[in-house]
């Protein structure tokens, strides 16, 4: 009844053709981050923390991307 409302993540602009989703992932402690990588300088930019499933199909959203698209690991 006060609970506050949910509020939906604003999908991120971006250019496909500088920057691409990236996952940087641990192979120590197995945490992901979720962002974009730089098509060119490779520089990664930090977006969001994925600790479960739940947090990958927001990111998704966020992006404007589909369930079968592939996202691009590094370590």
């Amino acid at each position: 009844m006060f609970g506050r409302k949910k509020t939906e993540k604003e999908r991120i602009q971006y250019d496909p053709s500088e920057q691409a989703p990236a996952m940087r992932c641990s192979i120590c402690t197995g945490e992901a981050v979720a962002g974009l990588r730089n098509r060119s300088t490779g520089r990664f930019e930090e977006l969001m923390l994925i600790k479960n499933d739940a947090d990958l199909a927001e990111f998704r959203n966020m992006l404007g991307l589909a369930a079968d698209e592939e996202i691009a690991k590094f370590y």
